[in-house]
């Protein structure tokens, strides 16, 4: 037993002090876990409830927009037989605007783009020639239409959702408008500004030009965005979420959703600062409540090393005392309540032949090829050291199957595979006990052949062949190999240069038709 001035290291000390760095470490480690699932759980529920409460303001803007359309329409049916009584057609443009106060302000414009009627009166516009390119758009376009924001005569910056007007006959003769003033409180504030959350959430909406036209921030009304992929997914029709940093430089989590009826886009977001302080308090939380679970266990396993470690200490002592007579009878009376103190020797005995058998296998393992059970570049490796170090002269066959991308392609790998260790079998039947068989890779093999000469090398390389040519191999039928054959006489001639010149051979015979044996030319 370890022992100094300062602090004497005993089993109990040891079983303790090991479980509180595995307390600390499964603690530590806990936490971070918690942290990183935690916050990406929070940021994609984040993301995914602004997805879809975009998704839902998207689908209440399309009803909105449809609703408005159908007034328009209605409106449109009523003005066609009245476009020149003056009187009608303001009592209409007030019903309009009064009946459901969808619209701020209500229009209708002839044929020749004045406009011949508004609501309300106080608008200084009646009579007035459109002739901007923008306050146009609806008098070009002949039918139902939703605009870009443009600034009106009355020069208030705003959108027109526009119906045509015809008469029975299908002349054109202008059209009715509503207008929904942006930087105005507006039916299009109060269905957006009912925002249900309180976490520093919000939405806006953009035109398919990029332009805010409804944004929390009034003064932002207007504004070009760039810079933003959640705006530019939207813009592009897409649904769906991105964790992004805004035009002004602010993390962002947003959920988006396409107006189809307009084009427009509904970005829902939350600072991602404010996901974090949420992060920040859940595990303060998980901390109050799991520090004392902790102190806890480490007081049931402090009094549980002292009942674990009383027979050991017991054990220790009696055997440092082994030269008394009654240390034996004394070791006989520990208490040995757990299987461990009796058979300690016999089960680390135990230990150390299983661990050993299990390094065995898996040394054997890493150097053999998991398919055939030849071996792998590891092993041959190993194997030709031990051949080089013992300077042993030995001949190397270079074997490849001839055709055998064919094979994948027109059977599929998995009977590639079969086939391979279908060779690999067949060259184990007709090589020798003390031949070295290896995988080099793919489809190619080589065969070491230790004390043989060029001449009996190229013998057993034909056996092998001629035993592969003959086999019926199930699926593929009959297959040949080629193999090239050299030698390596051992001393000072490199081993590498012999395995470059059975490759080589390899290589002629491949080009020289295939299923044939063909001998490296020596210098």
């Amino acid at each position: 037993m370890f022992s100094s001035p300062f602090i004497r290291l005993d089993l109990r000390r040891l079983i303790l002090l090991l479980t509180i760095a595995s307390v600390l470490v499964t603690l530590t480690n806990s936490f971070y876990s918690i942290y990183k699932v935690q916050k990406s759980l929070l940021m994609e529920k984040t993301m995914e409830a602004n997805r879809v409460y975009a998704e839902k303001m998207a689908a209440t803007t399309d009803v909105f927009i449809e609703s408005a359309q159908s007034q328009l329409e209605y409106s449109a049916n009523v003005l066609k037989a009245h476009m020149h009584d003056e009187s009608f057609l303001m009592r209409e443009a007030e019903r309009l605007r009064t009946q459901t106060r969808t619209f701020n302000s209500v229009a209708v414009v002839n044929a020749e783009g004045v406009i011949i009627a508004v609501s309300p009166e106080t608008l200084d516009v009646k009579g007035v020639q459109l002739t901007s390119k923008d306050s146009l758009q609806s008098l070009h376009a002949q039918q139902p239409l939703v605009t870009e924001p443009f600034v009106s005569p009355a020069g208030n910056y705003l959108i027109s959702i526009s119906h045509p007007i015809f008469s029975d006959q299908g002349v054109y003769q202008g059209y009715v408008s509503g207008t929904i003033y942006l930087e105005r409180d507006n039916i299009l504030y109060r269905i957006l500004e009912k925002h249900g959350y309180k976490d520093r959430s919000y939405l806006y909406v953009v035109d398919h030009n990029k332009t805010l036209i409804f944004h929390p921030d009034k003064s932002r009304i207007g504004e070009s965005i760039a810079n933003n992929a959640a705006i530019d997914s939207v813009s592009e029709g897409e649904l769906g979420v991105k964790d992004i940093v805004n035009s002004k430089g602010v993390d962002m989590l947003t959920g988006f959703a396409p107006v189809q009826t307009t084009h427009w886009g509904i970005v829902a977001q939350r600072p991602k600062a404010a996901v974090m302080a949420e992060l920040d308090k859940q595990m303060q939380d998980v901390f109050v409540v799991t520090i004392p679970i902790g102190l806890l266990t480490l007081l049931v396993i402090w009094v549980s090393a002292i009942f674990i470690s009383r027979p050991l200490w017991h054990l220790a002592r009696r055997v440092t005392a082994i030269e008394h007579s009654d240390t034996m009878r004394e070791i006989n009376q520990i208490h040995s309540w757990y299987f461990e103190v009796a058979n300690l020797k016999s089960a680390i005995l135990r230990g150390f032949g299983k661990l050993s058998h299990q390094l065995d296998k898996l040394h054997a393992d890493s150097h053999s090829d998991a398919m055939t059970g030849l071996l792998n570049r590891r092993g041959m490796l190993k194997a030709l050291d031990a051949l080089t170090v013992k300077n042993v002269p030995f001949s190397v066959l270079a074997l490849d199957i001839d055709y055998f991308k064919r094979v994948n392609d027109s059977y599929g790998h998995d009977v590639g595979d079969e086939l391979i260790i279908a060779i690999a079998e067949q060259m184990q039947k007709q090589a020798r006990q003390e031949d070295i068989l290896c995988r080099a890779g793919g489809e190619e093999f080589l065969i070491f052949l230790a004390n043989t000469d060029i001449n009996n090398a190229y013998e057993v390389a034909e056996r092998i062949r001629s035993a592969i040519e003959d086999h019926d191999f199930a699926t593929v039928g009959r297959i040949t190999v080629s193999i090239g054959v050299a030698y390596w006489p051992a001393g000072d001639v490199r081993m590498e240069a012999s395995l470059k010149q059975a490759d080589i051979a390899l290589y002629q015979a491949k080009h020289q038709g295939r299923n044939r044996t063909q001998v490296a030319q020596t210098d």
